[in-house]
């Protein structure tokens, strides 16, 4: 496993937190090499908007874009969010013994 730099990680957080951006990982997750047209289409934002939210997924190693001729083919990169994952998943533990506390607590209560 590699371990990200902080700064990686928090790009890859940043970019992630926007409901835009992840919802152009989900079209991307869908279907591969969307130009970015075809990204644009299901959203009510102009070109240069959903070019700006690409930016940043490509600034966060989430996206690669080659072009292609005239087009730009878009691609999802998925290293980056296994890494944020590997990161998230060192953590579950606690949440999940915290949570299970809770839930103890709260049956014992009922």
């Amino acid at each position: 496993m590699v371990i990200q730099s902080p700064a990686t990680l928090d790009r890859v957080f940043a970019a992630l937190a926007d409901p835009s951006r992840r919802a152009i990982l989900a079209r991307l997750a869908e279907q591969d090499a969307l130009s970015v047209g075809e990204v644009a289409a299901p959203f009510a934002m102009s070109l240069p908007a959903v070019g700006k939210h690409l930016d940043v997924l490509e600034g966060a190693g989430l996206i690669a874009r080659e072009r292609q001729g005239r087009r730009v083919a878009c691609r999802l990169t998925p290293a980056p969010m296994e890494d944020a994952m590997n990161w998230l998943v060192r953590y579950q533990r606690f949440w999940s013994e915290s949570l299970d506390r809770l839930a103890a607590v709260v049956e014992r209560d009922a």
